[in-house]
């Protein structure tokens, strides 16, 4: 394992280094930096990436008017405001993802329609310069959704946070985006999400349906939210982790012996975070079949520094690249629980969760256990987060607007695997589904083959 960390670390490396690929000349003249978004302050040449406009968008802290105060949320754009099919907004993920800071290299990856659209993006609130800090959770959790927080540092952050929370919820940032929208002077947008950027996608398109023209849902987290348990990730790992040993010639069963490990030393909420973070550099998961192996046979110590090596080289990340104080109210503002909603009295519920850990089934966890959806990071933030007023949901069976719906996904991603995406086109208007070979979470931005990102210049430009 110590020779595999080396060379697991120059594929970080790579994707690091890819994050950076700037637009053509052609593209930065067709750009310009000139027009637009009247309504966005302090227009000027980002600092970061000069061939881009950054502005400031001023929003108040409390829609509701009942708290008073703003937000001045950052925002980039191209500079072509007379784009002849109007404004595409890029959503990044997380939630607690910035979008200001990848504006060059999405325009990189979108670069063929970038004639006929403006792109934009924008620091949600709670993101970017305004992140919200909160420093144990951060160590602890990173940039994953999955890994397990101390309960300290979980109450410190919601202290830090305070009655505030409730106003970091996916409801404010649907609002600031229809603010966003009247600022760039803008009938209708375009919306490409990704990740938690389609749910955010999604809720706009749900909340203003006359304002979208187009969605592109790409790594879909279905519009009714995140699943606390991830009952869509836990059987949807045997496939992937079969899939890949197949692509890559292993000669073992990964997913029996990832049952075997977990029922050996009950750490399956540790490996699910663990295998979802590695996914970002390897989806082939190349490593694992042998890590796995070993583990189900009495020997876990290449698992142990794979859980070490995914902590510190994959999911370490600072609040300004995603803030977990963000992560943690957006997610638990909206999500929906064992116990209900975060509305519900801390008091019962770890004695929710513990019914319906004993009504789960095999079926729905295997290879993994109940144990393991009642473990997961996310889910342990929010069980002991503290009581606050919600956001409503909307209606159950809402379908999204009837305009173009392009879903995207990878068959190798456990984030958001491909059955999410089979849901959430269930309500849509005759969408199309792209599901593409070899990609994991993030098609658009990670994936080596490049059929999705085709796929995504070929709907809008249709």
């Amino acid at each position: 394992m110590r020779g595999r960390v080396g060379a697991l670390l120059g594929a970080v490396a790579v994707v690091a280094g890819s994050a950076l690929t700037a637009p053509s000349a052609g593209f930065a003249a067709a750009a310009g930096v000139s027009g637009g978004g009247g309504g966005i302050t302090g227009q000027a040449p980002c600092p970061e990436a000069p061939a881009f406009l950054c502005g400031t968008l001023t929003v108040p802290f409390d829609h509701s008017g009942a708290t008073p105060g703003t937000l001045g949320l950052r925002v980039a754009f191209t500079g072509n405001s007379t784009a002849p099919r109007g404004d595409l907004l890029f959503l990044t993920g997380g939630p607690g993802q910035p979008g200001v800071p990848t504006i060059e290299r999405m325009a990189g990856k979108l670069e063929p329609v970038l004639k006929d659209y403006r792109l934009v993006m924008f620091d949600q609130r709670g993101t970017g310069g305004g992140a919200l800090q909160c420093p144990g959770l951060q160590e602890d959790m990173g940039s994953s959704d999955l890994a397990l927080p101390r309960e300290q540092s979980i109450a410190d952050c919601a202290a830090a946070l305070g009655p505030d929370a409730r106003h970091y919820s996916t409801a404010d940032t649907v609002a600031d985006i229809d603010l966003l929208r009247r600022a760039l002077g803008a009938r209708r947008l375009t919306l490409d999400g990704v990740s938690y950027g389609s749910f955010v996608a999604e809720r706009y398109a749900l909340a203003h349906p006359a304002r979208v023209a187009r969605l592109v849902l790409d790594s879909v987290v279905p519009r009714q939210g995140f699943d606390s348990l991830d009952l869509a990730a836990l059987p949807a790992t045997a496939r992937v982790l079969r899939a890949a040993c197949r692509a890559t010639g292993c000669t073992t069963d990964p997913a029996a012996d990832l049952a075997a490990t977990v029922r050996r030393y009950g750490n399956g909420a540790r490996i699910l975070s663990a295998l979802t973070g590695y996914e970002f550099v390897d989806p082939d998961y190349g490593a694992v079949p042998e890590i796995l192996h070993e583990a189900a046979a009495g020997r876990p110590e290449k698992l142990l520094e794979f859980f070490e090596f995914v902590h510190q080289q994959v999911d370490t990340a600072p609040a300004e690249e995603l803030s977990q104080g963000l992560h943690s109210a957006a997610l638990c503002a909206d999500s929906r629980f064992p116990w209900g909603t975060t509305d519900t009295p801390v008091a019962g519920r770890a004695e929710a969760l513990e019914r319906t850990r004993r009504r789960l089934t095999a079926e729905q966890t295997w290879p993994f256990d109940a144990a393991t959806a009642t473990g997961l990071g996310s889910m342990l933030v929010c069980l002991h987060w503290p009581r606050q007023q919600v956001p409503p949901a909307p209606p159950e069976h809402q379908r999204l607007p009837d305009v173009p719906v392009l879903l995207l996904g990878g068959d190798r991603d456990l984030a958001t695997p491909y059955e999410l995406m089979y849901e959430q086109a269930e309500l849509a208007h005759n969408p199309q589904i792209v599901i593409v070979p070899g990609a994991a979470h993030s098609v658009q931005n990670r994936a080596e083959n490049p059929a999705g990102r085709q796929a995504v210049h070929d709907f809008l430009l249709r």
